[in-house]
This record gives structure tokens, C-alpha cells and sequence, in this order.
């Protein structure tokens, strides 16, 4: 069976139509014949969003009851046994609630999806994984309910719904999407024009990159290397000289002006005609431009290729580049004369991809040089030919026009320079063509009898003989020396492939998918799939299952591939692209050395992460034997001490020394169960076991109660609470505990005469009460360690409880779907603000 397709509307912001768009194309489809059908749709009051519900079929939701609580969530049985063409699922990123088919809607999803049916649904940008955290900082409004990217990357089509900040500003105004009593604090705060713009450039960008992935695919899948201008991308080619500086701030000018142009720095390492020496000296120019480059917001490449311009050229369509930066040559005219540089090739083979030639300060046009290509390729072989057919016949006319002053020793050493300087630029086979014809040459013009290929003196003879050995000897030695040169340069190449990767991989958050992408992007691979043999008996086939895979279609088998590299410990690296060369394996198996290492090191990690709680809970249990050893035993001393007085016979106590020994009895009795209390229930809390009866709550309900258990004290406390303020779904017990810890946290330090200041408001699905005190403030680099347990941040004494007050309210709101934060009180001081689902609008989290 066909897996369905999934249709995503991405939404800007909340409000923007998302659950419309739907709707509307819901209707559109069932109007031609479509069988769908609505699995469940959050109308939010919205007139318009529900008038679309006529006239379709909505399935009944399925009823779920945790802890005295309604709720209800999309019912996927009812889905699969409708067997619909269509289901429309609002809010893929919802949390379910507890005892649900799957903890996050978008699991759902995947169940109905498995099952062949086509699934529409919306999600908000904000809710995507990866810009969470962005937007938290943008906002300044966490949210808790997210979807991994790759569920929204995954869908077949994803359509951005969007509206510009004013517009959908004006439409909030007039009751289009909140009611009235909530549009001004959601004015205010979440949907202030600045942060409406952020959002909307975030849900473009990454929409952008959604785009970017199907494009690249599609290329891919039709065979497409021409470059595509659809997004303006600036590659610039950086040698590992001193120029690199320049180029890169040239093509950041050239991006600047192409508002949005993505801009990629590349460096090719190749074996034969190495720029540079591959010395330390590249290497830290490299590494400094490599930095310059991320610090501009671009990113840095490496690629492999004998064919430099041709390595360049297809980097540069692979990623679908539009201009391409290169510098003018370093080498000298003469060698420009003799050979083409790198730019005019590159020019001459760029095709569609404009080509930036950038002067700089180390374009001189010396001979030699650090620039000076120093392997022997074909071009060079050619030249040397050419010299040799070219010059010997100029000397020899030379050498004839002066032999009445110049002996035939001489005449020999002349053509001995030939041979060495036709070695210099050509190599051995050039320079042995120039020995046998400088020994025809020199037996036919210089030696007796002249004009005739014959030796009269014997020490002619051997002259000639010498001629030709050291010819033949120097000859070798230049093109040893040449091959040794072509072999360094290939080394030093992949030592600093090899260093860049490290470097790459250390920096990366994800080394094992940055390792095999590099790997891709180097070799020019289409893609690469990391394999782990499973465990299967002897005799049967290999069973491969797939660890990491980056690029097109991974290998799901080492066959499949057009080569393997053993990584060990059962891991094969199997790629696409092309077969493998001898070289290129033998980089390719420390690449796999290095992967097999990054996945150990994946694993390691891993399990490091499931032993954390454990650390945790041992640390609690340490913390808890040294906060029972005093903080429990100081008021059931005081306790005992007043018991045993009033015990005692010896004593007669008048009425009022009795009352205030009892009074001491009772106070220290108190505190001794607070105490307990609150051990008892933040063990329920790190157990996962704490009791949660959650209702629809009014708080003008619970502050009483609150203030009450405040004591005497709870008259220094000021409330101001909107009489409209709606209902929050929690745990009335449970809530007030966190109110009187929060309550009495405030006053202990507020400073005499200075009243707690408790107010309340809306802000979407979430109502946030806030207890301000006037007392010194905590220092932001402090506020999360006032929420461990047996903390007494501040306190300048032991008498103020085991340090459970704030870690007990934090976990008792997180436990009832809320949570507590804290900030400056404006003017100084501290600031908990307690944020809880409104009801009805917010399933409430386990």
C-alpha cells in the first residue's frame, strides 16, 4: 500500500487563516469528488472558520478522562475505519492528552499516513523544532508543544499562509480571532508589530530552505547540471594565499548587493599542480579565511580534483551557483604564456555562471614564486617539447655564427644547459628528445669531420658520451624530483582535507551527519550511507540496517553502492557517484575511521544522557540526608524542649508562660509538617507518582485560601485580580501550595512595610499571574539555581526550611501544564510569574 501524502499550511503567525486555508481546500476537493472528511478542527470561536464546517463530514472526537478531567482528542481508529480519500487534522504540533494513541498529534499523523490516506493539516512556525528556542527570545513566550522539522520537511507540499503584521493587527482589533477581553494584552505583547515582522521572515527563511531542498532534488532526479538563477548564490575560490581576505570581502560586497545571496567560500585540494606548498603558512591562511567566512555568515568547502577549474565548475552547479569569485594568477607571464591560468579556463568552461576576476596585491607577475606550479602535467610535458624544437635549432645557429672562438667543450656545454633548462620546465621525456638531438647536432656541426655522423678524435667520443650521460642523468633527477613534488603535494592535500574534517567535526554539534556530508561534498558524491551489519546467522545473508545517511537515496547495502570502505566493528561506508579511485580510498578509509569514532562518540553520549537522571537522583537523595540531619531535627527540638517544660513538676508556669510554650509547641509542630509535606510530595514529583484532580478554576477563588495559609503576614500581600479573568485548568490543592511558597518566598525578602504585589492577565491560551516583590533581586546568572532543590540562595541563616519552596511550586505548576518563570520587578526586585492553560483551550501536559 502507498503511503499517503501529507499537505502542510504553514502559518506566519496565530490568526493568520491557517485553519480557513484548510477548510477551504477540504470543500474545494470534496466539490470534485474527493472523499474527505474532517478528523478534527479547532474553530476557536471564529464564525467564519466554522461556517466552512457545513455540509462536511466530521467525525466524532475520541473522549479521554485523566484525573477528573474531560478531553478530547483526534480519534485515529475512527479515521482508519472511514478509510477516507481526505482526513483535514488541525495543529499538528498539539500535545494529546494522557492515555492518548501517541503523545504528539503529529504521531497520529503518521499512523493515518501509514495507512494510505492523505492527511491536510496546519502548523504555526513558532512550533517548529528548530526555531523554538529563536522565537522564545523574539517573543519572549516559550513554547512547549513543538514538531520536528523533518515531520514538516517531509510533507509533499507545504504552503505558507501569510499576513502582513498591520493586516492581521486590524483583524485582531475587530474580534476576528480573539474575543474582546483578550485582544489588548495580546496587542501588547505576543503580537506587537516587531514581532509579527521576526516571525514572518522566519516562516519565509524557512520555507526558503524548503523550497531550496525540493529544487536541488528535483535537478537531481532529472539529470539538471545547468544552473537554475532562482536564488542568487556566490562562490568564491580561495587559494590558501594571502589574497583569500580580499576575494572574501569582494564577494561579500557582491552579496550585499544581492539582498539574500547566500555566499559559499571553496578550496580545492588536488594532486598534481598544488597551489602553494601546502605548508603551515596555507594552512593558517586557510583556517583564518574559513573563520572570516563563518563570521560573515557563509559557509566554508573543500573539495578534491586534479582539474581545478573543473573541480570549481562543478562545485559550483552542484549547488546551483550564480557567480563564482576567482583571483587573478599569481604565476609569472611566461608561464601565463605558456599555459592558460585557472581563470581564463574556468572563464572559458563557466557557461551560465558569471565569473568575478579579482585583482590583489600578490598579482605581480613574477617568475617562479610562491604561485609557481611545480607539478609536470601534460601542459608542461608539451611546452617542454616545444622549447626543445624551438631553441635547439636557435643555438645551433648561434654556436655556428661563433666557432672560431669556441672550442667543442664549450659547444658541449651549451647544449648541456638546453638539456637541463628543457628539464626544468618539460621533465624526462622532453629533456631526453633534447639530448639525442643536441648529440645529432653537435656530431654534425661541431665535431670532425664536420657535416658527417662520424668521430674522428677518440676524446671526441667521449665528450660526447659524458654529453649524453649526464644528460640523460639530469634528465631523471628533475623528474624524480618533479614526481616526489606531484606525491608531496598530494599528501600535503589530504593531510589538509584530512585537518579541515577534524576541525569541522569538532566544531559541529552533530559530527557523525557533518562527517558524512563533508565526505559527500568533498568527492563530489551523490550520496553516502553509513552501514551496521545486524546480528544474523551464520550461513544467512548479511541484514544491513542503515546508522546515518546524508545526500539522495541511501545504500540500504553495501552492493547497491558504487564502492564500500570497511569502518570496522561491523560499519561499511557505502556511497553514489562515482566508482573509486586508489587515491581517493585511501582518504575515504580515515573518513570511515573517523566515522565509525563519531558514532561511537554519538553512543557514548547517549548513554551518558539516560545515566544524568540517575546522577540527579542521587544528588537529591545526598542533599536530602543533609537537609533532614538539621533543618528537620531544629523544630522538633524546639518542639520536645516545650513539651518536656510544660511536662515538668518542678515547675509551677503561670497561664501566660504555659500559652507561650504551647504556642512554641504548636508553630514548631507546623513547621515540622510543612516540612514533611513538602518532602513528601517533591519525592511524588521526581517519582512521576503526585496526584493531579485538574478542573476549571477561578482565581479569585484560591487567593483566599492562598493568603490564609499566609498567616498574619498574608495582610502584607496587595491583589489585583480582573474579576474577568477566565477560568485556568489545575489542581486547586496543588495550586494553592505554590501560591503560599511563592507567597511567603516573596515576603520573606521584601523589606518591612512593603506590601507583595499579586496581579493577573490573558495572553492567548495562557494566563499568567504574577507576584512581585521590592526585595534585592536575583542575579539572571542565579535564577535557575533558586529552583533546585536545597537551595537557600540569599539567606543568611538556616532557619528558613530545607530550600524546597520554590523547587516544589516549580514542579507542582509544570506538573499541572503550566510553568513558572521569573524576572525583575520594575524598579528592583523579583517578579514569579505562574503561567497556567486557560480552560477549554490547552490539554493539560502529564
Amino acid at each position: 500500500m502507498a503511503r499517503g501524502r501529507l499537505r502542510i499550511y504553514l502559518g506566519a503567525a496565530p490568526g493568520v487563516g491557517k485553519t480557513y486555508a484548510m477548510l477551504a481546500e477540504g470543500r474545494r476537493r470534496s466539490e470534485r469528488g474527493t472523499d474527505v472528511v474532517v478528523g478534527l478542527v479547532e474553530t476557536h470561536g471564529r464564525p467564519r472558520t466554522a461556517a466552512l464546517l457545513d455540509g462536511m463530514e466530521v467525525l466524532p472526537r475520541a473522549t479521554l478522562t485523566h484525573r477528573g478531567a474531560e478531553f478530547t482528542e483526534l480519534d485515529v481508529p475512527a479515521v482508519l475505519r472511514r478509510a477516507p480519500d481526505v482526513v483535514l487534522v488541525d495543529e499538528l504540533a498539539h500535545t494529546n492528552a494522557p492515555g492518548s494513541r501517541h503523545g504528539k498529534r503529529w504521531r497520529d499523523v503518521a499512523d493515518i499516513l501509514d495507512a494510505g490516506i492523505d492527511v491536510i493539516s496546519t502548523v504555526n512556525v513558532q512550533h517548529l523544532e528548530s526555531v523554538n528556542d529563536v522565537v522564545e527570545k523574539i517573543t519572549g513566550v516559550p513554547q512547549r508543544e513543538t514538531v520536528p522539522d523533518e515531520v514538516v520537511r517531509g510533507a509533499g507540499q507545504v504552503e505558507l499562509v501569510d499576513m502582513a503584521p498591520e493586516a492581521l493587527r486590524r483583524r485582531m482589533a475587530h474580534g476576528n480571532v480573539y474575543p474582546p477581553e483578550r485582544v489588548d494584552a495580546a496587542l501588547s505583547n505576543y503580537f506587537r508589530v516587531g514581532n509579527l515582522t521576526a516571525l514572518r521572515e522566519l516562516a519565509l527563511l524557512w520555507l526558503a530552505g524548503k523550497v531550496d531542498e525540493q529544487l536541488d532534488r528535483y535537478r537531481a532526479d532529472h539529470g539538471i547540471g545547468g544552473t537554475w538563477e532562482a536564488r542568487e548564490r556566490i562562490v568564491v575560490a580561495l587559494t590558501g594565499g594571502p589574497e583569500g581576505e580580499t576575494l572574501l570581502r569582494r564577494a561579500t560586497r557582491i552579496a550585499a548587493r544581492s539582498r539574500g545571496a547566500d555566499l559559499l567560500a571553496v578550496h580545492v585540494t588536488r594532486g598534481d599542480a598544488l597551489r602553494g606548498t601546502g605548508g603551515g603558512t596555507q594552512a593558517r591562511d586557510l583556517a583564518r579565511q574559513r573563520e572570516i567566512v563563518e563570521g560573515l555568515g557563509g559557509t566554508f568547502h573543500q573539495v578534491v580534483g586534479d582539474d581545478i577549474p573543473r573541480a570549481l565548475l562543478d562545485f559550483a552547479r552542484g549547488v546551483n551557483a550564480t557567480q563564482l569569485v576567482l583571483g587573478v594568477s599569481r604565476r609569472g607571464r611566461l608561464a601565463q604564456l605558456l599555459r592558460p591560468g585557472i581563470g581564463v579556463t574556468t572563464t572559458a568552461l563557466s557557461g551560465t555562471i558569471d565569473v568575478h576576476m579579482v585583482t590583489h596585491d600578490q598579482a605581480r607577475g613574477r617568475i617562479g614564486g610562491p604561485g609557481r606550479d611545480r607539478g609536470l602535467s601534460a601542459g608542461r610535458r608539451v611546452a617542454g617539447f616545444a622549447v626543445a624544437a624551438g631553441g635547439l635549432p636557435l643555438l645551433t645557429f648561434g654556436l655556428t655564427q661563433a666557432r672560431p672562438t669556441l672550442s667543442l667543450p664549450s659547444d658541449i656545454l651549451f647544449y648541456l644547459a638546453a638539456v637541463v633548462g628543457v628539464a626544468l620546465i618539460g621533465g624526462m621525456w622532453p629533456a631526453l628528445f633534447t639530448a639525442v638531438a643536441g648529440f645529432l647536432l653537435l656530431n654534425w656541426y661541431f665535431t670532425p669531420p664536420l657535416h658527417r655522423f662520424a668521430v674522428a678524435g677518440q676524446e671526441n667520443l667521449i665528450a660526447l658520451a659524458v654529453f649524453v650521460l649526464v644528460a640523460v642523468g639530469v634528465s631523471a633527477v628533475v623528474d624524480g624530483a618533479a614526481r616526489r613534488s606531484r606525491e608531496a603535494a598530494r599528501l600535503g592535500g589530504e593531510a589538509g582535507l584530512l585537518s579541515t574534517l577534524a576541525g569541522n567535526v569538532l566544531r559541529g554539534e552533530r559530527a557523525l551527519d557533518t562527517l558524512l556530508e563533508r565526505m559527500r561534498e568533498t568527492f563530489g558524491l551523490t550520496s553516502v550511507t553509513l552501514l551496521e551489519r545486524a546480528g544474523s546467522e551464520s550461513g544467512a545473508p548479511a541484514d544491513w540496517r542503515i546508522v546515518a545517511a546524508v545526500g539522495g537515496r541511501p545504500c540500504t547495502a553495501p552492493s547497491e553502492g558504487d564502492g564500500e570502505i570497511p569502518a570496522g566493528d561491523g560499519l561499511t561506508l557505502a556511497i553514489r557517484g562515482r566508482p573509486l579511485r586508489a587515491g581517493d580510498r585511501r582518504v575515504l578509509e580515515a573518513f570511515a575511521v573517523q566515522a565509525a569514532g563519531a558514532l561511537r562518540q554519538q553512543r557514548l553520549e547517549a548513554e551518558a544522557e539516560r545515566a544524568r537522571p540517575l546522577e540527579a537522583a542521587d544528588r537529591m537523595r545526598t542533599a536530602l540526608l543533609n537537609a533532614v540531619s538539621h533543618d528537620l531535627r531544629t523544630p522538633l527540638a524546639s518542639a520536645k524542649a516545650a513539651v518536656d517544660s510544660l511536662a515538668t513538676t518542678s515547675v509551677a508556669w503561670t497561664p501566660d508562660e504555659r500559652a507561650e510554650l504551647l504556642d512554641t509547641a504548636r508553630q514548631s509542630l507546623d513547621r515540622l509538617d510543612r516540612l514533611v509535606a513538602n518532602l513528601l510530595d517533591m519525592s511524588r514529583l521526581q517519582a512521576g507518582v503526585l496526584g493531579i484532580a485538574a478542573q476549571p478554576l477561578a482565581l479569585d477563588e484560591i487567593m483566599p485560601r492562598a493568603l490564609d495559609d499566609a498567616g498574619a503576614a498574608g495582610g502584607e500581600v496587595t491583589v489585583r485580580l480582573d474579576p474577568a479573568l477566565p477560568e485556568v485548568t489545575a489542581d486547586p490543592a496543588l495550586l494553592e501550595r505554590v501560591l503560599v511558597n511563592l507567597i511567603a518566598n516573596a515576603l520573606r525578602h521584601s523589606p518591612p512595610g512593603t506590601p507583595v504585589l499579586v496581579t493577573a492577565g490573558a495572553i492567548q491560551d495562557r494566563l499568567e499571574l504574577r507576584i512581585a516583590d521590592r526585595g534585592p533581586g536575583v542575579r539572571p546568572g542565579d535564577r535557575q539555581r533558586i529552583f533546585l532543590p536545597f537551595q537557600r540562595l540569599g539567606d543568611g541563616d538556616n532557619h528558613s526550611g530545607v530550600g524546597l519552596g520554590l523547587a516544589l511550586a516549580r514542579g507542582l505548576t509544570e506538573a499541572m501544564g503550566g510553568e513558572l518563570v521569573p524576572e525583575d520587578t520594575p524598579g528592583g526586585g523579583l517578579t514569579m510569574i505562574v503561567a497556567l492553560p486557560v480552560h477549554g483551550r490547552e490539554a493539560m501536559a502529564p
